[in-house]
């Protein structure tokens, strides 16, 4: 009976409903480790799929009622039910208890992480979980970010040209109308998204060395298109509220830029 019972609860606790589902990135670029639900604040992970992902030498599978990880310089086991995450023999908390859903062994993400070597840092604007390499630094720097959303929104146009599309993300870092960091400039999702890069995914591309030191110079005060908050190329836009509701400032290559 006592089994029974306890077999009933563990199963009610699978059965919850997860709030969401968290958007993983790793330095920065998108990481597709299966779904990433959230029961009560946390983000779950699979341990074979993030595993897997990070260390592809890795070996997961299943015995006596575990999921075991091996990844050359660590033996994890997860065992559905257990709240701490079995690491070399050494037990860690992990705050919530570990599920099984779907044949999948669901852990918390960040002690998992922070045993892979990795920092966990939570982006509220986007829902995103950002793991981090130590040697990557920090990916959501404000360099890091304006770089590349200059190199991509800027591909061909002139050195002033990608000055003014900085300009543009700063001034918006600036005004009350606007998140007050680069990152969440770039990843407001207010009518659709404010830029096209972050849509298609080109704002995760390297950004060209030109880029990068346009990104230093705006940064560091230079400034060619004061006050503009909005920018885009008209013959390849069938959108133009800005042109009918924004005052006009100037015109850099292919970008109409206003206030």
């Amino acid at each position: 009976m006592k089994r029974q019972l306890a077999a009933l609860l563990l199963g009610a606790c699978f059965l919850t409903v997860p709030t969401q589902a968290a958007q993983l990135t790793l330095d920065g670029i998108p990481l597709d480790a299966g779904k990433t639900p959230i029961y009560e604040n946390t983000t779950f992970v699979s341990l074979r799929s993030l595993i897997q992902k990070l260390r592809p030498d890795s070996s997961v599978w299943w015995e006596d009622g575990q999921a075991i990880a091996q990844t050359g310089e660590l033996t994890l086991s997860a065992q559905p039910g257990d709240d701490t995450l079995v690491c070399n023999g050494d037990r860690v908390e992990l705050g919530r208890s570990i599920r099984l859903e779907e044949g999948r062994t669901l852990v918390p993400i960040r002690p998992l992480a922070g045993l892979l070597g990795l920092e966990v840092t939570w982006i509220p604007a986007t829902g995103e979980v950002a793991l981090t390499t130590p040697e990557a630094g920090d990916p959501y720097d404000e360099l890091y970010w304006l770089s590349r959303i200059i190199s991509a929104e800027s591909q061909g146009e002139s050195w002033e040209g990608k000055l003014a599309v900085g300009n543009v993300v700063l001034n918006r870092v600036k005004s009350p109308d606007f998140p007050d960091t680069i990152y969440g400039v770039i990843f407001d999702e207010r009518w659709g998204g404010q830029f096209e890069p972050v849509r298609n995914g080109t704002v995760y591309n390297d950004p060209t060395p030109e880029s990068v030191r346009a990104a230093e110079a705006c940064l560091n005060g230079v400034t060619v298109v004061e006050n503009g908050l909005y920018f885009l190329a008209p013959a390849l836009t069938e959108n133009h509220w800005i042109m009918d509701n924004r005052t006009y400032i100037t015109t850099i290559g292919v970008h109409w830029f206003y206030q």
